[in-house]
């Protein structure tokens, strides 16, 4: 009996071991996958078949384990020598180590698991390899976690009882060291290097601050100063001018002139709408020479407004003041000053689009009125018999062949009054005016843009005894630049100039200016200019002609100041007496803008 004891007692033992593993091994495989295991999808499916087969074999190594070969499996884990995981195809990734039987892959061999192993062997160190620049930190936890499972699976590997077990546990090992070699394959493929070599556009961007900062189209152009809403860009010019007609009349003589011009321009900076403000004066005094004195100026400003509907308001007013010339049909012989004409004139005008076609309605009023002229003996003359108003209504109809081109007609009526009603020689001078014209309008951008009309233009006055004032009228302002830097001008511009002498009607004006600019260097600029004026006299037989060109340089020493030049020569030719002058002029000043 007390033989049969130990034996008992023995059996019991084994009884309790193969629960205790047994339970153990249920556990293990019941308990679920590493956090790691669970963010890495599978490579393949897995069959039922293969998970029965898999439970099978750990029942027979859970028998095995029984029988007390504990200690053999434990040197043969020593002694066994690594097994190389190969993936299935090139682009494959080895599953993360330390996953049990549901989420390993089926190539592998069974693994048996035991959680009451007494040793604890330290797994063999990973080679190290480099580490690659666009490695990112999912990549760094996801390699920490794999090692924390492989130490905790080698562990339980330990414990098993067969060198299929041992070989299990080794193959987890370097498939965890393989997991690693493929994780940095797989950064280095998407290095931030490699990336910008492979993308096309990688070359064209580049950071905003190495970027270079563009150049200034006109480095020298006036900055501006900040008023409130507007930004305001004054310049003022001084200089000396030498002259062989002091004030361009036939009785002119040479003279040393100091001038001063005084320019300014406003422009706002609202977000909706805009504003413009424009001004000059200019002031001549002799130094030497023939006796000139006189002064001259205008402002105008601008308003763009839009309302509602699709219309747009534009409104202008003006100011000018300048003395009579000596040339003008006007002039008084025998004067020391010529009578000074003021200038006050506004319009309102009011454009909409309708699908192609553009309409604007225009009005604007213009009142002149004159100064007294100064007599050679001391007396005045008063020249208030001419001053007048000019109403003028016009509607021009455009339609859109393209955004470059867009043909108009225009339509303008209008009344002169005198605010004299009948002048000092007895002559009733106001009159009623009506025209028509047909033009082109052009907007190709920097290279051509502005417009010309030509049409036919009749003023008659309200006494009979004088004829009315009709001809052709020609109307020119085009901007072109054929290459970066040049800039040619032309101007064209019909007028009607009244007057109040005995039995004459007036005369009408056409004015043409062909200008050109070039920037030679980004401090230099030249410029020239043709004039061509043909004045025609309506009741009597008459005409003038002038002729001028200029040419100039302007040489900036920096941005606030240059040196400018310029040389003029103007001849004007009448059928009438006493009208024919001949005028050259030299200029050299300084110019300071800011």
């Amino acid at each position: 009996m007390s033989g049969a004891q130990p034996e008992k007692s023995s059996g019991r033992r084994g009884k309790a071991v193969c629960t205790l593993l047994l339970a153990t091994s249920m556990f293990a495989l019941l308990r679920p996958a590493p956090l790691h295991a669970q963010e890495t999808e599978l490579r393949g499916e897995v069959s039922e078949s293969a998970i029965l087969s898999d439970q099978q074999r750990k029942a027979r190594q859970l028998a095995l384990a029984t029988q007390g070969q504990q200690q053999s499996a434990n040197t043969a884990q020593d002694d066994a020598p690594p097994r190389t995981y190969l993936p299935a195809s090139a682009g494959a990734v080895p599953d993360d180590t330390g996953t049990d039987a549901a989420t390993g892959s089926i190539f592998d061999p069974p693994q048996a698991t035991d959680d009451t192993a007494t040793d604890n062997p330290t797994p063999p160190k990973p080679r190290r390899r480099p580490s690659s620049a666009g490695q990112n930190a999912a990549d760094q936890d996801r390699t920490k976690t794999g090692t924390k499972s492989a130490d905790k699976s080698k562990k339980k590997k330990a414990a098993t009882a067969t060198t299929d077990t041992t070989q299990a546990a080794t193959d987890d090992t370097d498939s965890a060291t393989t997991d690693q070699e493929a994780a940095n394959r797989r950064a280095l493929t998407v290095d931030s290097a490699d990336r910008q070599k492979l993308d096309p556009g990688a070359e064209r961007t580049a950071a905003i601050e190495g970027q270079n900062k563009k150049a200034e189209d006109d480095p020298f152009a006036p900055t501006g100063v900040k008023w409130g809403s507007f930004v305001i860009r004054p310049s003022i010019e001084q200089g000396l001018t030498a002259t062989t007609n002091g004030d361009s009349s036939s009785a002119g003589t040479s003279a040393l002139l100091s001038e001063t011009a005084l320019r300014f321009a406003a422009v706002s900076d609202w977000r909706e709408n805009s504003a413009t403000i424009d001004g000059y004066g200019l002031f001549r005094e002799t130094v030497s020479g023939y006796r000139v004195h006189d002064a001259q100026g205008r402002i105008e400003g601008q308003l763009n407004v839009d309302l509602d509907n699709e219309l747009r308001a534009i409104a202008k007013l003006g100011y000018e003041a300048v003395p009579e010339t000596a040339s003008s049909p006007n002039a008084i012989a025998g004067v020391s000053t010529q009578p000074l004409r003021q200038t006050i004139d506004g319009s309102l005008g009011v454009e909409k689009a309708v699908g192609k076609m553009q309409y604007t309605l225009t009005g604007a009023v213009s009142h002149d009125f004159y100064g007294d002229a100064e007599l050679s003996d001391g007396t005045t003359l008063s020249q208030k018999d001419q001053d007048n108003t000019l109403y003028t209504a016009t509607l021009r109809t455009g339609y859109e062949i393209s955004p470059a081109l867009t043909p108009f007609t225009e339509i303008e009526v209008g009344r002169r009054a005198y605010d004299q009603r009948i002048d000092n020689e007895g002559f009733e001078r106001s009159s009623t005016r009506l025209g028509a014209r047909a033009g082109l309008q052009l907007d190709m951008g920097e290279k051509l843009s502005g417009e010309f009309s030509a049409g036919w233009l009749r003023e008659a006055i309200d006494d009979k005894s004088l004829e009315a004032i009709s001809g052709a009228t020609v109307n020119a302002d085009l901007k072109w630049s054929p290459e970066r830097g040049t800039t040619i001008g032309l101007t064209g511009k019909t007028t009607v100039e009244t007057t109040t002498t005995a039995g004459e009607s007036g005369d009408i004006l056409y004015s043409g200016r062909l200008t050109a600019e070039r920037q030679i260097r980004a401090n230099l600029t030249a410029n020239a200019a043709l004039g061509l004026d043909w004045r025609d006299y309506v009741g009597i037989d008459g005409h003038d002609r002038i002729l001028s060109a200029e040419t100039g340089l302007t040489w900036w020493l920096n941005r606030y100041a240059g040196l400018t030049s310029r040389v003029r020569t103007e001849k004007l030719t009448s059928n009438l007496p006493g009208r024919d002058y001949t005028a050259n002029s030299i200029y050299l000043g300084l110019k300071v803008q800011r």
